[in-house]
């Protein structure tokens, strides 16, 4: 999968689908549901700031990537947008993945490129 631009992209949008899910059904509960307050809500406060640093980065890199990889003439600007409502909104990055296999699977082989 990290061998190709596409596979990178949608590495990356895997491992940022992840900490979205994290920071939106782990962390933000964390912080909300507890009483105000509450040493619990307070923690949670702490865990939304650390889980939401890490998710940031990863959507700038998941961002990085996916510009790298339009570059390179791997993806079309289509596929670009597509990428980029995927990445605000929640379990987007795996509703595109198949999409995205589909188009690593049309370019061809690293290997034989390079090899």
């Amino acid at each position: 999968m990290l061998e190709s631009p596409v596979g990178r992209v949608r590495a990356a949008g895997f491992v940022e689908g992840i900490s979205a899910l994290v920071l939106f059904f782990v962390a933000m509960p964390l912080k909300y549901a507890p009483p105000a307050g509450s040493e619990t809500a307070l923690l949670g406060k702490e865990v939304v700031f650390y889980v939401g640093a890490v998710h940031g980065a990863l959507f700038i890199a998941y961002a990085l990537v996916t510009f790298l990889a339009w570059g390179q003439g791997a993806l079309r600007f289509p596929h670009v947008a597509m990428a980029a409502v995927a990445s605000i909104v929640p379990f987007g990055p795996f509703v595109i993945d198949r999409r995205l296999k589909a188009v690593e699977r049309q370019q061809p082989d690293t290997a034989e490129v390079h090899g």
